[in-house]
C-alpha cells in the first residue's frame, strides 16, 4: 500500500476545515493509501499584528507551505484561492480548482442594521485594503478600522463591542458550519468581491503530485479563476493596492467585473467585459489593460510604496 497523501495546511479553524475536506475527498477516492494533514504555521499567522500591507502580503500565508512542497515534505497542500500571489512559486502548479462556493461578503453587525442604514461613524473592522476602501467610497462618514485574526477571532471581537460590524467571506462562514445572525450579503456588482473569493486551490509539484488531483476540478470554475488572476497578474498591483475581480461562466460565455481603487476610497475606477470562456485569460488581461488606460496607472503609482500621495493629480474618469 502507498503511504498517505500528506496536505499541507494552515492550523486556522477555516484551513483545517478546508483541509478536512480534502482528506475526505482523497479518502475517498484511493481508499487504499488515504490522506493525512500536516499543520504548517506560516508567515501570516506570525505577524497578526501587523496589516499584511505591512509585512509582505497574501503570499506570506502559503510560503512555508511551498517550501514545504518543494522539500517532499508534504505532497500537496490546499489554500483558500484569494491568498495565493499573482505569480506561483516555480515548481508549483494550481494542480486543481474544485467547484467554487458563494463569492459574496458579508457584513455582519450586533443589530442587523443593513450598510445603506449604519449610524454614521459605524465602527467597521477589517484587514483588507479592498473592503477597506469600497466602505469608505460607499459609506465615507463610517469609521474602517484595522481588524486581523481568524473568523471566530473577528466574530468574538464583534460580540465584545470592539467594533459596531465587520465584514467577512460568506464562503468562510459556510465553510466552518457557521450561521450568523444579522448578515447581509452584499451585492458582488457593487462590492466587487476579491480575486479568487469562494474558491479553493489545490497546489501540487508539477513534476510528479499533480496528477493525483486533477480529477477534483472544475472547468467553470478553473475559466474563471483564470480571467481573475490574469486581470491580477496584468495589472501590476501590489499589496498596497486594493483590486477586485469577479468573473461568473454560463455555459460557454464568461463575465468578468474588476476594480482598482485608492486605499481612501476616494477613487473607485471599475470595469466589465464579456466573452468566450475559453478566452478567459485574454478577458482578464484586455480588463486590465482597459483600467490601465482609463488611469488605473496613476492609482497604482501613488499607492506603491515610497511614492508620495501628494503626486500629480489622479485623472478624472468620464465612466
Amino acid at each position: 500500500m502507498s503511504a498517505p497523501v500528506r496536505i499541507g495546511t494552515r492550523g486556522s479553524a477555516l484551513a483545517l476545515a478546508q483541509a478536512t475536506w480534502l482528506r475526505e475527498a482523497l479518502g475517498r477516492r484511493y481508499p487504499d493509501r488515504g490522506a493525512t494533514l500536516v499543520v504548517i504555521k506560516t508567515s501570516g499567522d506570525r505577524f497578526v499584528d501587523r496589516p499584511l500591507s505591512a509585512v509582505g502580503g497574501k503570499g506570506l500565508f502559503v510560503k512555508e507551505i511551498d517550501e514545504a512542497l518543494l522539500a517532499d515534505a508534504v505532497d500537496c497542500a490546499v489554500h483558500s484561492m484569494k491568498d495565493l500571489p499573482a505569480e506561483l512559486a516555480p515548481g508549483i502548479c494550481l494542480a486543481a480548482v474544485p467547484p467554487r462556493a458563494d463569492t459574496r461578503d458579508v457584513l455582519i453587525t450586533r443589530e442587523g442594521i443593513p450598510l445603506a442604514a449604519l449610524p454614521p461613524a459605524t465602527r467597521i473592522g477589517t484587514s483588507s485594503l479592498r473592503r477597506a476602501a469600497l466602505l469608505r467610497h460607499l459609506r465615507p462618514d463610517l469609521v474602517i478600522m484595522p481588524l486581523r485574526g481568524n473568523v471566530d477571532t473577528r466574530l468574538r471581537k464583534l460580540a465584545a463591542g470592539d467594533v459596531d460590524a465587520i465584514v467577512l467571506a460568506a464562503a468562510g462562514l459556510h465553510r466552518l458550519g457557521l450561521t450568523v445572525a444579522h448578515a447581509e450579503a452584499l451585492d458582488p456588482a457593487v462590492f466587487v468581491p476579491a480575486i479568487g473569493q469562494g474558491a479553493l486551490a489545490i497546489a501540487a509539484r508539477a513534476d510528479d503530485t499533480a496528477p493525483l488531483l486533477g480529477w477534483l476540478d472544475d472547468a467553470s470554475t478553473r475559466a474563471a479563476i483564470t480571467a481573475e488572476r490574469a486581470f491580477m497578474h496584468a495589472i501590476g498591483g501590489s499589496c498596497h493596492t486594493p483590486l477586485a475581480a469577479h468573473a461568473t461562466v454560463t455555459a460557454d460565455a464568461l463575465a468578468l467585473d474588476a476594480l482598482v481603487a485608492s486605499p481612501d476610497g476616494t477613487r473607485v475606477l471599475r470595469g466589465d467585459c464579456r466573452g468566450a470562456r475559453l478566452a478567459a485569460a485574454d478577458l482578464g488581461r484586455a480588463m486590465a489593460d482597459e483600467l490601465l488606460a482609463r488611469g488605473a496607472a496613476a492609482i497604482l503609482h501613488v499607492t506603491r510604496p515610497g511614492s508620495p500621495e501628494s503626486a500629480a493629480p489622479l485623472p478624472h474618469d468620464g465612466r
